[in-house]
């Protein structure tokens, strides 16, 4: 008998459950975009579902959970489902302890992918934020303005402003930066929260403001920030850092 089976995500629902309490630190919707448009598959031990896996793009493994009762099977799993299914790379977060443990025991090239962060709840200089400026939620007609300062980076500018994931910042009718907000769909009551500055207004504290503006809003809406960044792109570090967002957890990215 076959132990895995391709499945809706709906029919690992209470394994996903389990493995969100199994994280040592949240993870942010770049990963978690990248799980729920992954193939789901659930494993089996006889008649009993032991745990998941998914895959996505036909190639890359973004989640493997095993219950607790059934660890002992993990490693030998691990192996055959990269076999069975010609698995090329892993998103592994560094939370996330039985997949990274897993995906070290294989002869993978490991690379840096993303910084994962949390709010340390630690205030910073204000001298470092812009002077002024008015945030808000973005509507439908900031939409052109948006798409003019951030060409490509927003492909979804238009949905994202009517589903309430978009804020702008403004100072006397221009677009300093633009702030995102995304909703965990995994976490609950969690929120991915994000900047993009003016190219003519950086090094000026816009994107820390918008950050801490951001944080301000999740609070009042009773969720808890989180964000990420590519590894290498040290100016967004720095500004989130700025902005009292610290990071312990990476995203590794495994590859043949």
């Amino acid at each position: 008998m076959n132990p895995f089976k391709e499945c809706n995500r709906d029919d690992v629902k209470e394994l996903m459950e389990e493995y969100i309490q199994t994280l040592s630190s949240p993870i942010d919707s770049f990963l978690e975009n990248h799980i729920l448009k992954s193939k789901f598959y659930q494993i089996s031990a006889g008649s009993f579902m032991i745990g998941y896996f998914a895959i996505h793009n036909n190639e890359k493994m973004t989640q493997f959970y095993i219950r607790q009762s059934h660890l002992h099977l993990a490693q030998d799993t691990f192996k055959q489902v990269l076999e069975c299914y010609f698995i090329r790379s892993l998103f592994v977060p560094t939370c996330d302890e039985l997949f990274l443990g897993l995906a070290l025991d294989q002869d993978f090239k490991i690379e840096k992918q993303a910084y994962f962060f949390q709010d340390s709840k630690q205030q910073r200089a204000s001298e470092s934020l812009y002077s002024g400026g008015e945030f808000r939620l973005a509507r439908e007609e900031d939409v052109p303005g948006i798409i003019a300062i951030s060409a490509d980076f927003f492909q979804q500018a238009d949905e994202m402003a009517e589903k309430e994931e978009l804020f702008t910042f403004t100072k006397d009718d221009t677009l300093l930066g633009v702030g995102v907000f995304e909703r965990s769909k995994l976490l609950n009551g969690y929120a991915s929260i994000g900047m993009f500055t003016n190219e003519s207004y950086r090094q000026q504290g816009v994107g820390q403001t918008i950050i801490n503006h951001l944080k301000q809003w999740c609070y009042e809406h009773h969720m808890i920030p989180i964000c990420g960044c590519w590894y290498y792109n040290t100016n967004s570090k720095k500004t989130l850092e700025r902005a009292g967002m610290v990071t312990k957890t990476r995203l590794l990215n495994f590859v043949r």
